[in-house]
């Protein structure tokens, strides 16, 4: 870490991330990456987050019911995502005039009004075979420019009709598609690197910590009224992010 005053920040940055993780199944990219590319590049902020996403994730795709009915299904849109991100490799690094900050504000207000509108989709099965490679590339695209891997895999894989515990599994595993998808990006533009690594392990501290808070207060508080916080957090959020780039 080359600015040890900046600890604590991550630190708590994490451990709020992982709160909300533990709540509603995701946010650890999306909150972590948007706070620290407050005082960070997003390339940075994006290399610290690799070994606490996989380990989250894994916990998190651990524990649900039918990991290899969910693989079969999405392994369409989680290849279009592996392919959309090294297609996009190195965009993260590219920060001309914060374009990277700002596209991330772009996608956080997105989601965020995805999330708020709570838009009942559905997609129907015989479009799944050609609609996920696309919306799996236009994701891992998203994915090398912000490093947030929300949009739109999220809204896609909450309209094919999961149940609670399916959609949290589902989306873990496309998490761990999408960070080891970036990780190999981020290698290759040098911005992941054993010392990075060493302090992406650091991270996970926190992140553990707080996901496993949010996962005992999950069953004790309104979930839709924890969501209406939270994507009107990440609202507010991105909209800074892109004034702060446009001011």
């Amino acid at each position: 870490m080359d600015n040890p005053d900046l600890i604590p920040f991550i630190a708590a940055t994490f451990l709020f991330a992982g709160f909300v993780k533990g709540v509603i199944g995701l946010g650890l990219p999306t909150i972590a990456v948007g706070i620290l590319g407050v005082v960070m590049a997003p390339a940075q902020a994006a290399a610290l987050l690799v070994v606490p996403n996989i380990v989250t994730n894994s916990w998190q795709v651990a524990t649900g019911p039918g990991l290899k009915a969910i693989a079969l299904r999405l392994w369409p849109m989680l290849a279009g995502t592996c392919v959309g991100t090294w297609a996009g490799a190195g965009l993260l690094q590219q920060e001309k005039g914060g374009s990277a900050t700002f596209w991330l504000g772009v996608a956080l207000v997105l989601y965020a009004l995805v999330g708020l509108q709570a838009a009942k989709l559905r997609v129907p099965p015989k479009a799944e075979a050609w609609l996920g490679p696309v919306i799996g590339i236009v994701t891992g695209i998203a994915t090398a420019a912000t490093g947030v891997f929300v949009l739109p895999a999220v809204p896609y894989l909450q309209a094919l009709g999961f149940d609670k515990d399916e959609l949290v599994q589902a989306l873990g595993l496309s998490f761990i598609v999408s960070t080891l998808a970036l990780s190999i990006g981020l290698i290759g533009a040098g911005a992941l690197d054993m010392a990075v690594a060493q302090s992406s392990l650091l991270a996970l501290l926190p992140a553990l910590a707080g996901m496993g808070v949010g996962q005992v207060l999950r069953a004790r508080i309104s979930a839709a009224a924890f969501k209406l916080c939270f994507f009107a957090g990440l609202l507010a959020l991105g909209c800074y992010l892109v004034w702060r780039t446009l001011a």
